[in-house]
């Protein structure tokens, strides 16, 4: 199973991260414990929302579109 995730960061409002794995729970606290550069300064996060995938690269897929303009817009208003 491959989940699509969103976080949002506790200590900055309106900031979100979006990224793809394989253990949601183990992701998090990699997040959390400050492990990942790119999301270090903004820590600790929350998960906003997640959508669980049979299929990895279908996974994949719904990632990327998430990062795009038009996905960010989606994920703000449905998700």
């Amino acid at each position: 199973m491959q989940y699509v995730y969103i976080l949002e960061s506790l200590t900055e409002a309106g900031r979100f991260y979006v990224g793809v794995t394989a253990d949601l729970k183990a992701r998090l606290k990699t997040h959390n414990d400050r492990k990942v550069s790119h999301t270090s300064k903004f820590a600790p996060w929350r998960i906003k929302t997640y959508v669980a995938f049979s299929d990895e690269a279908q996974a994949s897929k719904f990632e990327r579109y998430l990062k795009t303009a038009s996905g960010r817009a989606f994920a703000k208003k449905r998700l």
